[in-house]
């Protein structure tokens, strides 16, 4: 370093509260994730599926049948995970392949009536769990984080 280049001082992450680093957005939205990551789990266990289970049956639900390409973009999975997630939902007799009329090599993916009692499941179970959640923000707060959020990884302009 030399004169004609100072180095700019700028905050360290800490991973702590108040981090004033570059990374504090970041890190503030791993460790909500891994906390809500946490609850859900624990509201999922006692129906036998996981997260990854709930967000193909989420897409299911939400599409109709889907080609198990599509499930991939749509989860942010990989291709053998998707293959795992729809044995293991077939397994569960919770949703089934279908061949698509016209290309015999693609199968769809639709969700079962077993699938979407289910899913209707985990909400009720999710609910009580998800108000914990939130009980330490104040009234209205709530909202505004899910509508901050939603604007957050929902930009206007479509950037991503």
């Amino acid at each position: 370093m030399n004169a004609d280049n100072p180095r700019r001082a700028t905050s360290r992450a800490t991973d702590r509260p108040g981090d004033a680093s570059p990374f504090a957005l970041g890190l503030l939205l791993r460790q909500a994730h891994w906390r809500v990551s946490a609850v859900m789990t624990e509201a999922l266990r006692p129906l036998g599926i996981e997260v990854r289970h709930f967000a193909v049956l989420l897409v299911l639900v939400n599409r109709g049948p889907t080609v198990q390409r599509d499930l991939v973009a749509a989860t942010g999975s990989d291709k053998a995970g998707i293959m795992r997630v729809v044995d293991d939902l077939e397994h569960k007799g919770l949703a089934v392949r279908k061949a698509v009329p016209g290309d015999r090599r693609v199968r769809a993916v639709e969700i079962t009536p077993r699938g979407v009692e289910l899913f209707d499941a985990a909400h009720v179970a999710a609910e009580p769990l998800a108000e914990r959640l939130v009980a330490d923000l104040e009234p209205g707060e709530p909202e505004q984080l899910r509508d901050l959020l939603t604007r957050f990884a929902y930009p206007a302009g479509g950037e991503g």
